[in-house]
């Protein structure tokens, strides 16, 4: 334990500097931004000892406000105010970042990765400026969600998951739900990797403690709340930002005015079908992906490669299919992506996590530096320019790491032909399969040279 503390020491000294200049950063005010609007009111409530009343207005993230509540009430002990409660009630959020970049580092290090490689892990983790873009807008509790489901897959994906281990795992599923709604596209990605036997404990302990968390609110607000929370699932709000798939089915009409008043010169008006289909869409596409792989794997559990790859896709399609796609949309998918190349095996991951840092400087750009010097049409291209490429990349990467299980009536994990050539090179062979008379025959090592020969062309030359 001690040994483990002195190993990590610095690198959780650089997370929480790196918190910390992300708070000084991003939280100098309330004024103008969600919080304002959505939190403050709730927890100002709280502070004031009005319990029922917090609860009564809170947001329908309003499971966050719960878990972040014993911060709101911190600022208290020395007389801050309401700048002191904004800021408090991003501490656990930018924590869970920390935590989460420490232990990742510090597999990297049992690895032998290259300290290059950790340093940008590191930075991806506690400092992006889509982190800061989201505490800027007023929602760190993004954040909080994105490192409480990456949690809940590393928990998933151990090599030896234990009944203990699969209820943790359950438990951050279920505060991640609780936090915020889209955390159920993680359900997949954390349901996967599991053992088949520990899905079902996993499941149970998300499911209760998303329900002790959200069963104040159903009591406290009865149907406003519940009204809220179906309006979010499919919502007729009018909100259309430029960064999804749909933009360019709009129209451009009359001068299109945000929620707030403030005039959007360029920007179209939605058609009336988008705002019902949008949300509906994203949880569809959450679910079938990952249905998808468990045809093609199952029994078989996902590696935590695969895991992490597959909440990765889910949440750029996410971003990509929401109406309301906003820049912090896209933390949990910046996240999954640096931990997937954090975690990646092989001489490949002794690289930095290039990808992460790519799609972390285009996501800067398309919702920070351009959007005050393009017009809304260009911001749009811009944005599927490199978001629906980045989603194709990531599901044609996930298929090839996900090999169809061995027997079942899909493709074999490696042909015999293959088998013989990586053999001949020296290389580890996977498992191959042959299906004589429709029975599946199971070896770990390649076939002979003359009983290829029988069944198959041989190469002319050895490796070829």
């Amino acid at each position: 334990m001690r040994r483990a503390l002195r190993e990590n020491a610095l690198c959780a000294l650089l997370a929480l500097a790196g918190c910390a200049a992300l708070a000084w950063l991003g939280l100098y005010g309330a004024g103008w931004n969600d919080y304002e609007v959505e939190a403050q009111p709730s927890f100002d409530a709280l502070v004031h000892g009005h319990l029922a009343r917090f609860l009564q207005l809170a947001p329908v993230y309003g499971g966050s406000l719960i878990e972040r509540s014993p911060f709101a009430l911190l600022p208290g002990l020395w007389g801050g105010g309401a700048l002191a409660v904004y800021r408090a009630v991003a501490v656990p959020c930018l924590l869970a970042t920390a935590v989460l970049a420490v232990v990742l580092v510090a597999a990297m290090r049992s690895e032998g990765k290259p300290r290059l490689a950790r340093g940008l892990v590191l930075a991806l983790l506690v400092a992006s400026p889509i982190s800061l873009l989201a505490l800027e807008v007023g929602h760190p509790e993004e954040l909080l969600g994105g490192a409480l489901c990456l949690g809940a897959i590393l928990l998933a994906a151990a090599g030896d998951v234990s009944r203990r281990r699969a209820l943790a795992a359950g438990v951050l599923l279920g505060l991640a739900i609780a936090n915020k709604q889209w955390a159920l596209l993680a359900a997949g990605p954390v349901l996967l990797p599991l053992p088949a036997s520990r899905r079902l404990a996993c499941c149970a302990a998300a499911l209760a403690v998303a329900a002790l968390i959200e069963a104040p609110l159903l009591v406290a607000a009865t149907g406003t709340y519940v009204h809220a929370s179906s309006t979010a699932a499919a919502p007729g709000s009018g909100i259309f930002q430029p960064w999804q798939v749909w933009w360019f089915l709009g129209h451009h009409g009359p001068l299109v005015h945000g929620l707030f008043g403030e005039a959007k010169p360029g920007y179209r008006t939605e058609p009336s079908w988008t705002s019902t289909l949008s949300h509906p869409l994203v949880l569809l596409a959450g679910l079938a992906v990952p249905f998808v792989l468990w045809l093609r794997r199952r029994p078989e559990r996902l590696t935590g490669e695969a895991a992490l790859l597959l909440f990765a896709l889910v949440m750029v399609l996410r971003c990509v299919l929401d109406t309301w796609d906003i820049g912090y949309y896209m933390v949990p998918a910046l996240f999954a992506l640096t931990a997937w190349e954090a975690r990646t095996g092989g001489r490949a991951g002794n690289r930095p996590p290039v990808l992460a840092l790519a799609v972390t400087v285009l996501a800067w750009l398309s919702f920070s530096w351009l959007p005050p010097r393009i017009s809304p049409d260009a911001q749009a291209a811009t944005f599927l320019a490199w978001s629906l490429p980045l989603a194709a990349l990531l599901a044609w990467r996930l298929w090839a790491i996900v090999p169809a299980r061995a027997g079942g009536g899909l493709r074999a994990a490696v042909s015999p032909a293959r088998a013989l050539r990586r053999g001949a090179l020296g290389l580890p062979v996977q498992e191959t399969t042959a299906r004589p008379f429709g029975s599946a025959v199971s070896t770990s090592q390649p076939s002979a040279r003359t009983t290829t020969r029988s069944s198959m062309r041989t190469p002319s030359r050895s490796g070829r």
